[in-house]
């Protein structure tokens, strides 16, 4: 027995009738969230899926070029992709070797809720997890739970703090580049009391000029360890205008029980002097 649903693209994937009982993930969030929630499921994960820390599983190397061929002879029930972070190609091969595989879009807070809840409930079939019920709690009042699967940025404003103080995002160097328009990271900064002053550029991950990044009206421009690993010695010199704050990039791009800790590291941006 079987049984299809559509994912976040409308393609039709088939699926156990019953529990998902072999997992591959290639979105390091989602790995976390499954290894939390069932680790005994996950059966394998890219060489970025770095939480839990202690994870031990078969590694498929990296979100935008992993070994299918070691993904085919893990035999998933299912494989876990996101459209921002995986590749058409990708995902196109695998379903052509027989791999079930399940894509979910994820461009804001309510989006990534109602995408887990769907993921957990319904896809997987193993009901929604209480570390789920406590990041929809914090972020969306259960919005994972209404009927808004593809819910919107503009979902839940009511929830929505005054601003409190402007920020930029840095996620390259050399070039440049920032978060801009349309990205979960974004609508999470806006939750948090937080203007991105580079909210409205058309582009989701535009490239600026040093000299504009430093110029653009933030009260601190804030400076990850992922995907670029920015480090006290390697970012903030940059900048001599604008202060500088180092912070977890998995706390603002990932979405799953690291939100918990992400409402907590917003909190406290920008950082006293």
């Amino acid at each position: 027995m079987a049984r299809t649903l559509t994912d976040h693209l409308g393609t039709t994937v088939t699926l156990p009738d019953g529990p998902v009982r072999r997992v591959v993930s290639l979105v390091p969030s989602l790995t976390e969230a499954v290894a939390v929630t069932r680790r005994e499921a996950l059966v394998g994960a890219t060489d970025w899926c770095t939480h839990p820390a202690d994870l031990d599983v078969a590694r498929v190397r990296g979100t935008k070029n992993p070994d299918r061929a070691a993904v085919e002879a893990l035999a998933p029930e299912l494989v876990l992709c996101v459209q921002e972070e995986n590749r058409e190609l990708d995902v196109e091969r695998l379903r052509a070797a027989g791999v079930p595989v399940w894509v979910s879009v994820v461009e804001s807070v309510p989006q990534a809720l109602a995408s887990m809840h769907r993921l957990f409930e319904e896809v997987l079939a193993w009901g929604v997890p209480d570390w789920l019920a406590d990041v929809e709690e914090v972020w969306g009042g259960g919005a994972g739970a209404d009927a808004a699967e593809h819910g919107s940025v503009e979902s839940h404003d009511a929830a929505r703090p005054p601003v409190r103080a402007r920020v930029a995002v840095a996620v390259w160097r050399d070039p440049w580049m920032v978060v801009g328009s349309r990205t979960f990271t974004g609508d999470l900064l806006r939750r948090s009391g937080l203007a991105n002053v580079h909210e409205d550029h058309e582009e989701r991950y535009p490239t600026v000029a040093l000299e504009e990044l430093d110029s653009a009206g933030a009260d601190v421009i804030l400076l990850p360890d992922e995907p670029y690993e920015f480090t006290p010695e390697d970012g903030p010199e940059a900048f001599a205008n604008t202060p500088t704050q180092l912070v977890s990039g998995r706390l603002l791009t990932w979405y799953g029980p690291s939100m918990l800790e992400a409402a907590d590291l917003l909190a406290a941006v920008p950082a006293q002097p």
